[in-house]
């Protein structure tokens, strides 16, 4: 994709987020993935990455998930990989270039990948990786 095509991927997270009935709007209005010229940006709630299209090397179709470790934003201990997260079933990894911050506000703990459990994983898996020329 070059910097001057206006192509636009753009999805919510999929599924209900495991949480109480009150907060469910307010995640659903400041959550999904947006694809552009400019790159990557997903955000779940007050948790986002972003990346220019450079950073990113790859995307593939995962899952499924064990619930307690897919659900909500998550830490793998195994190798720092991050997970936006609001069902078990499928998720789109992608993987970056240099890892990015995303899981605290100082910027320090940066993530190799981020999973995200978004609506048509393998369209969007596709899309990104005809986008950088994976």
């Amino acid at each position: 994709m070059s910097p001057d095509e206006d192509a636009v991927v753009r999805h919510r997270l999929h599924a209900k987020f495991a949480g109480p009935s009150w907060l469910q709007p307010w995640l659903e209005r400041h959550s999904g993935l947006d694809l552009d010229a400019t790159g990557l940006h997903v955000h779940l709630g007050p948790w986002s990455v972003s990346t220019p299209l450079a950073n990113l090397a790859g995307a593939e179709v995962s899952g499924p998930f064990k619930p307690w470790r897919a659900l909500g934003v998550r830490l793998s201990l195994a190798d720092r990989g991050l997970t936006f997260g609001t069902n078990a079933a499928r998720g789109l990894c992608v993987r970056f270039r240099e890892p990015v911050p995303g899981i605290e506000p100082s910027g320090l703990l940066r993530h190799p990948s981020l999973t995200a459990t978004i609506a048509e994983p393998d369209l969007v898996a596709d899309v990104l990786n005809q986008a950088i020329g994976a």
